[in-house]
């Protein structure tokens, strides 16, 4: 069960395993049994009376960079993997915390510090920190009997990498990206900002974490290691921008965002996109690669796309993870992506290749109005969670479906359209 507080609530729940991400200051969980990793990137956070279970190759508990005031009670954490963290990065308070099997039990840093007590990682009590070394050996959790408390003096965990490697997050199929390779990279400080409004051409901006919208009128501009939080119509506003390059940025449209970016030329490149009505629209000269969009917002009477595209040439979609189906309420939304000619006369020179692709009423979305030329599908691998199918007409003039390389997720056999 999670509660919500105060009317504040959890903002995202992960993938179809159970997995969950809190974006939200002030969300509560309480008395939940999560089969997954769990992921906090907000303020004030309370874990307590839970249960955790993850045995990916990352971190069972992860509160991110620049978030403050977690507090977890009450909880068990139990790791199925060698290679699998506890709790990470710091900037937390445990308070009879269990963890078993594990490689680190509680990991956190000068930078980033952490308050622990009465809890116990493989049935030796922690105090401080964890002793980054051995793990000890777990005994079973009926027979963990607490050994002499560790010694006071304070270890550190190392810094988590910059640039961690792609790894299995969840349900997303192993090499595509997820919470460990996009967004803004463990370690950066982040700078508060207001709304930014980029007039002149090669302006770059990075290590921001901006409260507000962004709006390109420029050329060449940058915009790096970034955190935006808007409640406006879009994140990212480009209105005669030419080449706006987005990389390694965070973007939570606050439940608000009609798209998350719009419209044309620019790249996204490592973007986590969440919490928006719809992700990017793909106008003139666009290229999203390497992203991860998940968990939209649903409106009323919103038709919730992660990508949309209504007349537009030259867009590229290589390589990201586009999470439309939401495993808590069981919505698939509308469509991965969405492609007709509502607005503009043709859409030409659109590749969509080597993506992660799962729910939608249709996964692919084409609409009968498009009127298309050289729409390419191929390397993708797709997720069952849709409501109908994995393409709607997929015999519609322009479109390039290849049936070898186009594979479901669960046992690499080609998608029959």
């Amino acid at each position: 069960m999670v509660v919500a507080v105060a009317g504040i609530g959890v903002a995202v729940a992960g993938s179809r395993d159970g997995s969950m991400a809190i974006y939200k200051d002030g969300t509560v969980v309480d008395g939940a049994a999560i089969n997954g990793y769990l992921h906090v990137r907000a303020n004030n956070v309370t874990i307590k009376n839970s249960t955790i279970r993850y045995g990916g190759a990352s971190h069972a508990l992860r509160i991110f960079d620049g978030f403050s005031g977690t507090v977890i009670e009450d909880t068990k954490i139990h790791c199925g993997s060698a290679r699998t963290n506890g709790v990470v990065f710091g900037n937390y308070t445990a308070r009879r915390v269990q963890v078993f099997g594990c490689r680190h039990g509680f990991m956190y840093s000068d930078s980033a510090p952490a308050t622990i007590v009465e809890s116990t990682w493989n049935g030796k009590a922690v105090t401080a920190g964890a002793e980054i070394g051995p793990a000890p050996e777990a005994p079973a959790e009926s027979t963990a009997t607490p050994s002499a408390r560790p010694s006071a003096t304070r270890t550190t965990a190392p810094a988590p990498s910059s640039a961690p490697p792609p790894e299995a997050i969840g349900s997303i199929p192993e090499s595509f990206p997820g919470p460990n390779n996009t967004g803004v990279p463990s370690g950066v400080t982040l700078k508060a900002s207001g709304s930014i409004n980029a007039v002149r051409d090669g302006q770059v901006f990075t290590g921001l974490d901006i409260k507000g919208c962004v709006t390109v009128t420029a050329k060449n501009v940058v915009l790096r290691k970034s955190r935006i939080s808007c409640g406006g119509l879009y994140s990212i506003r480009t209105k005669g921008a030419v080449n706006l390059l987005v990389e390694d940025v965070e973007i939570n449209g606050q439940g608000t965002n009609s798209a998350a970016v719009c419209c044309g030329d620019y790249t996204l490149r490592r973007v986590e996109i969440t919490n928006t009505i719809d992700g990017p629209r793909l106008g003139n000269n666009t290229v999203i690669e390497n992203s991860w969009i998940h968990h939209l917002s649903r409106a009323s009477g919103s038709h919730n796309d992660a990508l949309q595209t209504t007349g537009a040439s030259n867009i590229v979609v290589r390589g990201n993870s586009l999470e439309t189906y939401n495993p808590i309420t069981r919505d698939p939304f509308n469509a991965c992506i969405m492609i007709g000619s509502t607005t503009g006369p043709v859409v030409s020179n659109l590749t969509f290749e080597n993506n992660y692709c799962n729910g939608g009423n249709y996964s692919i979305g084409i609409r009968e109005d498009l009127n298309g030329s050289n729409i390419r599908f191929r390397q993708n691998v797709f997720g069952r969670d849709f409501r109908f199918g994995v393409v709607a007409r997929p015999t519609q003039a322009g479109i390039s479906w290849d049936k070898p390389s186009n594979v479901w997720a669960d046992d690499r056999r080609p998608v029959v359209p």
